[in-house]
C-alpha cells in the first residue's frame, strides 16, 4: 500500500511539474559598533535540515542593516552559482532572517527610505529573479538563528583577534 502511495505522490508531483523540494537558508549580518567592523553568515540546509554549506565573511565596516542585506546577497550568490550543483532543484528557496526591518524590506511590505539600502535591495532583488524558483523572505526570532549569528560572531572574533 505504501508504494503504491509514492508511486501516486511521484505521478502527481511529476504532473505539476513540482518536486515538492525546499531549501532553507539562515542568514545574519551583523556590526559591533553601528556602525563597525561587520561580518556575514548564512547556512544552506535541505528540508530535513541536512547541512549543505556553510559560509561567514568579514565585510569591512557597516552597519547592522548593511550586514543583514549583504548576507542575503551573499548567499543569493552562493545559490545562483551552485544551482546546478544542488541535490535537486528546489521549488522553494525560504530565507530565514532576524533582522524584521530587512525582511519586510525584501518582501515588499517596508518603504526603503535609506539610499544604500535601496541599492543592496536591488541587487538582492535582481539575484532572486534569476532563480527559476519561489523566493520567501521569513523573519524568525534571534534565538532560532544561532547558526548563522555564531557565524558572524566567530568572523568578527577571527578578524579583531578576540
Amino acid at each position: 500500500m505504501q508504494q503504491k502511495t509514492d508511486l501516486l505522490r511521484q505521478k502527481r508531483q511529476s504532473s505539476k511539474g513540482s518536486t515538492g523540494q525546499i531549501i532553507n537558508i539562515y542568514c545574519d549580518g551583523g556590526a559591533r559598533g553601528n556602525p563597525g567592523p561587520a561580518g556575514i553568515g548564512f547556512v544552506v540546509k535541505n528540508a530535513r535540515g541536512d547541512l549543505l554549506h556553510s559560509h561567514k565573511e568579514f565585510i569591512g565596516r557597516a552597519t547592522n542593516n548593511v550586514a543583514e542585506y549583504q548576507a542575503v546577497i551573499t548567499a543569493l550568490k552562493w545559490i545562483n552559482r551552485h544551482w546546478s550543483k544542488l541535490p535537486y532543484s528546489p521549488d522553494e528557496i525560504n530565507f530565514f532572517l532576524d533582522s524584521v526591518l530587512v525582511t519586510n524590506q525584501l518582501k515588499g511590505e517596508f518603504k526603503i527610505k535609506n539610499n544604500t539600502l535601496r541599492d543592496l535591495y536591488g541587487t538582492a532583488d535582481a539575484l532572486r529573479s534569476k532563480l527559476n524558483t519561489k523566493v520567501i523572505f521569513i523573519s524568525i526570532p534571534r534565538e532560532k538563528n544561532h547558526e548563522p549569528d555564531a557565524l558572524v560572531n566567530l568572523v568578527l572574533d577571527e578578524h579583531l583577534g578576540s
